[in-house]
């Protein structure tokens, strides 16, 4: 079965809605209108997916991926200092 871009919008708006309720719907919206070929209206729905749709999931994918690693690495690096003693 072939996939649409109807698919692919229906998949992409799927992400970006997880993504909102882990990092606010500001943050989420702005990373995924970064992405090249992708429009995406203020409540995370994907209205238009321009390009191939396999990289375009895959960049939108790539930036959350950097962006909940630096939330991560964050979130890590304040419990670190914390504990002094501990080395990291």
């Amino acid at each position: 079965m072939e996939s649409t871009n109807e698919d692919y919008k229906q998949m992409l708006t799927e992400i970006i809605k997880k993504q909102i309720v882990i990092l606010g719907p500001q943050i989420a919206v702005l990373k995924a209108r970064g992405v090249a070929g992708l429009k995406v209206s203020d409540d995370g729905v994907v209205t238009d997916v321009a390009g191939p749709e396999q990289t375009v999931l895959q960049q939108l994918i790539d930036k959350y991926v950097a962006l909940s690693g630096e939330i991560v690495k964050n979130a890590v690096n304040s419990i670190f200092e914390k504990y002094p003693s501990i080395k990291h």
